[in-house]
């Protein structure tokens, strides 16, 4: 267990007088969320008595807004939760002693590290390529006869850019058909790339394929953990029994079908984000900075040695931003003063070169 990396979250900004603090360390929506959600919410009474352990009106209601089959949808704690379920139930150690292999690109999200340890298998981490993007050839010839799970992350957190639909689709082809390959959308309802690949049509044509979404980043529900896995019965079979019971509460099941109701508004105000993060992107390229296209809700900035300095100088500008290590900096889209700052910030750093 000593030997699993540890999960940092994104810190809070301290205080800076004069200034006001803003968190974009977290990738979480700055928006509040929407008036039917907390009316959805405040009608939820009975919190004396367990949720329904499979969230069947969630189910339903998502079964309907993706056009699937409800039981095919797996909920979980968030996406990672979900995550969670799918290691448990296909990746671990045989009976020989040894260890399945999850083969994933690096970096990218800082979880995929800890769930894979925690189900007992091993992690076979394969480079991002220099404009953050997967690298899919090498993914493929990672595998081997002990792989057992592919996770995709797309749009890549924390690097940005999304998977096309082409090279996905040869990439699952090429695949044995006994791995599963998980992909995952966390940020799904960001993408602009007209060639993004859709994990949901993926699903559809291939039975080892599932797909992970969040209601966290665009409904704005992270603080209620709803999440949930896409996949066909041949997986969602082990996946119940993985399942950890109750881990989505009525209050965040009401909170999830109420976004989903009202989810003209959600998109009109991801697409707020989008405009914000469009606008940043530019800003960026405009002072000089090379960063990866951005499709989920942040943005990456590869920085090298200064990454330190760089969280550093932020955070004396009230702004928190989650530094990984010597590699570079994700900077989440906040408010419009913070996405703002930001840019100035940017604007005078003295930047190593901004190659990976």
């Amino acid at each position: 267990m000593s030997r699993l990396p540890k999960y940092a979250a994104g810190r809070p900004p301290a205080p800076v007088e004069g200034l006001t603090s803003y968190k974009l360390s977290s990738n979480e929506n700055p928006l509040a969320p929407l008036p039917a959600v907390t009316e959805a919410i405040v009608h939820e009474s009975a919190i004396n008595r367990y949720p329904d352990a499979v969230a069947t009106r969630l189910r339903d209601a998502l079964g309907a807004f993706l056009d699937v089959p409800a039981d095919d949808i797996v909920t979980g704690g968030g996406s990672l939760g979900a995550l969670n379920q799918i290691l448990a139930a296909f990746a671990g150690q045989r009976e020989d002693g040894t260890e399945d292999e999850v083969v994933y690109a690096w970096r990218s999200f800082e979880a995929y590290p800890i769930s894979v340890g925690l189900a007992g298998a091993k992690s076979v981490q394969v480079p991002v390529l220099p404009d953050g993007r997967h690298d899919l050839d090498a993914m493929l010839a990672a595998v081997t006869d002990r792989t057992r799970v592919i996770l995709l992350c797309t749009p890549n957190n924390p690097t940005g850019p999304a998977l096309r639909r082409d090279e996905t689709e040869r990439f699952i082809r090429a695949v044995r058909s006994d791995v599963l390959i998980v992909i995952d959308e966390a940020y799904q309802e960001f993408v602009r790339d007209p060639e993004a690949v859709d994990g949901i049509a993926m699903y559809r044509k291939y039975p080892n394929v599932a797909v992970l979404r969040t209601f966290s980043k665009a409904h704005g529900l992270a603080n209620l953990r709803v999440g949930y896995s896409v996949s066909h019965p041949e997986v969602t079979q082990y996946l119940r029994i993985a399942a950890v019971p109750f881990a989505v509460s009525t209050i965040a099941e009401s909170a999830a079908i109420a976004s989903l109701e009202s989810f003209a508004d959600v998109v009109g105000r991801v697409q707020t984000l989008v405009d914000e993060r469009d606008r940043v992107t530019a800003g960026l390229r405009e002072l000089g900075w090379d960063v990866p296209d951005a499709q989920g809700n942040f943005v990456w900035l590869s920085l090298g040695e200064a990454t330190p300095d760089f969280a550093q100088r932020a955070a004396a500008q009230a702004l928190s931003v989650r530094a990984f290590g010597t590699e570079g900096v994700r900077v989440s889209i906040g408010e419009p003063e913070a996405n703002t700052r930001f840019l100035d910030l940017c604007r005078v750093f003295t930047r190593v070169p901004q190659s990976s």
